[in-house]
């Protein structure tokens, strides 16, 4: 069902964004209307024209997409806590990025360092005119070019994929450390060649945007690899193989990454469903018990406010 978007007055009356818009407000992220809210909180009123200029100004510079990014549908549990969609389940890109993040975190920082991950929005987002130059100054700031290894989940069509930037900052000379790109897909009959246009498209506008000095020939010549890689047996497990793919590259990728010896570990009988299992449900209980540390106190500080307002400071046993 589509979203219904309340009205402002029509009327010159001062009005609060957060006696307007209410809870809604907290939805959105880095946008128009969450540059209007940054003038509620103080409760500071303001007319409908002024309202209608702050979305003037800055709707194009900073449009909103809660309406047109995929989601996820949070179910809502007594006291406030919220379910994560379980990982066998078809993932948004909401529920992948915390999934991701725990990934992420269960590699030392010195492991971390010849890595580095996308959002899993930006592709997509990219893929759009109106959101392309923001993607790619979003882009310019992770500096991908001193990491050996950048990994793009790529969501297109309801499919998830993994795209890896392999030696992106080392020349297309050397006999040892190879720049090209590697596709994993889980699902064969996607056709993940058919990505190959809008990849290279992307990666000519992060060279341009970088100011890098490689000719535009030469980017265009970079290598898109597509190992054969396990397959997927239903028809919602892609972005969990994505997951797994990320956890097991950073585990055995290369220091020195050559076409030469490609695909190296890569191959169909990578993993088996067993340890694929394992991991999916190490990844559930990691992230559930995140969860419940952080509603656990989330619900202290809320209740440490509450006493404080009624004029109590309740202490721990």
């Amino acid at each position: 069902m589509r979203r219904r978007t309340r009205k402002p007055p029509s009327n010159e009356f001062d009005f609060t964004i957060a006696g307007f818009f209410g809870d809604s407000i907290s939805k959105h992220r880095s946008c128009w209307l969450h540059i209007a809210a940054a003038q509620y909180k103080i409760e500071k009123k303001i007319t409908l024209t002024e309202f209608k200029e702050i979305k003037k100004k800055f709707k194009h510079t900073s449009p909103c997409f809660l309406d047109t990014c995929p989601r996820a549908k949070r179910t809502k549990l007594m006291g406030g806590h919220h379910v994560i969609p379980r990982i066998r389940k078809k993932l948004d890109t909401e529920t992948f990025e915390h999934y991701m993040e725990v990934v992420w975190k269960s590699f030392s920082e010195e492991k971390r360092m010849s890595f580095t991950y996308l959002d899993s929005l930006w592709f997509s987002l990219y893929r759009k005119a109106s959101t392309r130059t923001k993607v790619l100054t979003w882009i310019k700031k992770k500096s991908i070019f001193s990491k050996d290894y950048v990994f793009v989940p790529v969501c297109c069509w309801s499919h998830w994929s993994l795209l890896i930037f392999v030696h992106f900052g080392d020349s297309s000379d050397s006999k040892t450390r190879t720049p090209c790109m590697l596709l994993l897909d889980s699902l064969e009959n996607a056709e993940p060649k058919r990505l190959e246009p809008e990849i290279r498209k992307f990666v000519q506008d992060i060279y341009r945007v970088e100011g890098r000095e490689e000719d535009r020939n030469v980017v265009s010549k970079i290598p898109l690899l597509i190992p054969k890689v396990p397959q997927q047996r239903g028809d919602e497990e892609c972005g969990s193989y994505v997951l797994y793919f990320i956890n097991l590259f950073m585990q055995f990728a290369p220091e020195n990454f050559c076409d030469s010896d490609f695909p190296y570990f890569m191959h169909k009988d990578w993993f088996d469903l067993e340890s694929l299992e394992y991991f999916r449900n190490r990844l559930e209980k990691e992230l559930s018990s995140k969860v419940a540390v952080r509603s656990k106190h989330s619900s202290s500080v809320s209740q440490q406010k509450l006493c404080k307002n009624n004029g109590v400071i309740l202490l721990d046993d």
